[in-house]
This record gives C-alpha cells, structure tokens and sequence, in this order.
C-alpha cells in the first residue's frame, strides 16, 4: 500500500529508467545496512513446506522468481533475496559488454499496466557478472539467461552462447538460453527449427561434458504460431532441455488502451505486463498438453496479483517469474503471492 499510494506515484515522475536504477541503487544500499537486510527478509519471505517445490533436480523454497531483464548485470543479487523470491535470474548475459540502445528505451504504459522496452540489451559482458556473483553472500538460487552480442552475426551466434555458458556455469544454477527478445536484431530467426537444434545442440553438449551438468531452459517469444510451439516441443525433446520459459516481450500492440499516437512515438520494442498475460498462459497451456506435462515450464508475462501466479500453475507451469509487476505493485507483491499460493497449495 505505502508503494503503490506514495512510492510510485513519486518514481514515475522520473523516466522509467531512471527510476529503475534509483530504485536499485537504493535497494542494494538498505539491504547492506547493518540489521536492515535481515528485517527486509523477515517482512517479505514467505516460509512453508506447501510452497516447496523440486524442479530439474534444484529444490526452490517458493515457486515465485524474478525474471531476467532486472538484474542484467548481477549487481543486486543478495539485495533482491531480501524480498521474498524463490529465485533470481540475470542476464541477459552477452560475452562482451555493450551500451544496448539508445535513450530513451524504456516506457510506461500506465493505462495498460504495462512496460516497452528496447534496451539492447545493454549489460557489462559475462566477466564482470561472473565476478559479481562470485562475490555474492546469499544462497537464493540463480540463473543465467545469455545472448548473443549485437554485433554478432546469427551465423556465429553459436560461440557467443557457449562463451556465456562456459564463464558462467561455476556460478549459476541453471541456465536460459534466450533467442526470443525483439531488441537484438534478427535474433528471433534463431527461433527457428534447424538454428535452434543446432545451438542447443551445441550448449547441451558443453553441459553434458561437464562432471555435474545444469539444467538447461528455452526462453521464448509469445508470438510464435501453434506450429512453431509444436516445434518446440519436439525440440525440448531432441535436444534434451530441462524446460521452457514462456514468455518472452511481445511485439505485438492489439488491444491497448494507450493512444495510438503515444506508442507510435516509442516505436519499436518489447511490450511486457497485464496485455501479455492472456497470451503467455495460452502458450503454457499448448505446450503443456502437447507434452503431456513430459518437460517443467516456467511461466512468465503479466502476473500482477495474486490470481494471475495461480492461473499460470492451472495452466501448467511449474514455476512462475514477475517483472513488470514487480515495477508497478512493489516489494510486497511477491510476498502477497506465495501467502496466495500457500493457502490454495495447503
């Protein structure tokens, strides 16, 4: 309540990115405060057995995650564990650091509950992130979500995945490959069948020449057609992936209440929040019952309450992520969710 009636209205005076990295900065300077990083985890974790969940033979004390795109570069990861998350994924990760795009590159669209982003993405580069977490005091689990650098052509994409999976892999829990963002361009062709076997292919073999390997996840675009999730499915399969995580921004921009006019003038990028909802619980559900619950989904895209994290387990995800929620409900969200969640788990 205290965010959403004095907080936000405050931060979104600021441009959306501005905000961002206030708030952050912030976050990462109370949670280091002698006593402070101790009561913040007191106030937003939520701990009970119903919420436990083993998935890909990693055991997350809650279902409810921070999806990658917050923590690019690793920098908050023991402040975020204060808040009450099962889990923290970072990234996107690329080999080289880079400026991603130019401002502005991050909207509000408030009547929509809603974010557009193009940033890049803009991250340090793989070095800097694994030094970050090697330097990390908190146990929360994470992932690894690594990309391709900009300048790097589809053809080559290869070796700058395997790059970021080779750096990171004594420091993250898991991994994501990511080919699904609109804001590298011609990244999505990855997405593709032949492509996409043969670079996943190729991480699973560097993983599985690895004395203990780690799961390995797809993360996709909501936009795909019913036969490209077909695809998918028999790709998980080919190439032995632990799971998907679905989804990705869209590109899409039907059904919007912001003005026409106002999202011509942000342009181009990645619409996340309340109107990917529907389609992000359409994609978990094909896949599930095209699989036959054979593979673990992580389900992300506009969870804003409570009810919205619930819906994606009904429909079949075994575990759930919040970003652009987390942006316009606060810290308290994910501790609203798993009290949700554990009276309907009990």
């Amino acid at each position: 309540m205290l965010y959403r009636v004095i907080l936000r209205p405050l931060l979104f005076q600021l441009s959306a990115e501005r905000a961002h990295h206030f708030t952050f900065r912030m976050l990462r300077w109370a949670a280091g405060l002698p006593g402070i990083g101790a009561w913040l985890k007191r106030t937003y974790t939520v701990t009970d057995p119903a919420l436990e969940r083993e998935v890909f033979g990693i055991k997350f004390p809650n279902p409810v995650g921070l999806a990658a795109g917050f923590d690019k570069d690793a920098k908050g990861v023991d402040a975020l564990s204060t808040l009450g998350f099962g889990f923290v994924e970072i990234g996107t990760v690329t080999p080289k650091g880079q400026a991603g795009n130019p401002q502005p590159r991050l909207f509000r669209l408030k009547p929509d509950g809603a974010l557009i982003n193009r940033m890049g993405p803009n991250n340090d580069g793989m070095d800097a992130a694994v030094k970050r977490l090697r330097a990390r005091k908190s146990t929360v689990i994470v992932g690894g979500n690594i990309g391709k650098n900009k300048v790097t052509p589809n053809e080559e994409a290869v070796r700058d995945y395997e790059l970021c999976f080779e750096s990171l892999f004594p420091v993250v829990d898991y991994f994501v490959v990511n080919v699904s963002s609109p804001n590298t361009p011609n990244l999505r062709a990855l997405q593709d069948r032949e492509p996409l076997t043969q670079l996943l292919n190729r991480v699973q073999q560097r993983n599985q020449a690895k004395q203990q390997p780690k799961p390995l996840l797809l993360k996709i675009a909501p936009d795909l057609t019913d036969g490209q999730l077909d695809d998918i499915v028999e790709i998980v399969k080919d190439t032995k992936l632990d799971g998907i995580i679905a989804t990705n921004t869209t590109i899409s921009r039907e059904g919007l209440k912001t003005e026409t006019a106002t999202l011509e003038s942000i342009g181009a990028g990645g619409l996340s929040g309340a109107p990917v909802k529907d389609r992000s619980t359409e994609v978990i559900r094909y896949l599930h019952e095209k699989s036959s619950g054979s593979f673990p989904i992580i389900g992300v895209g506009g969870i804003q309450k409570p009810e919205d994290a619930w819906e994606k387990l009904q429909a079949g995800a075994t575990l759930v992520q919040v970003y652009t929620g987390f942006v316009y409900e606060g810290p308290g969200m994910v501790r609203s969710i798993n009290h949700f969640l554990r009276k309907k788990l009990a």
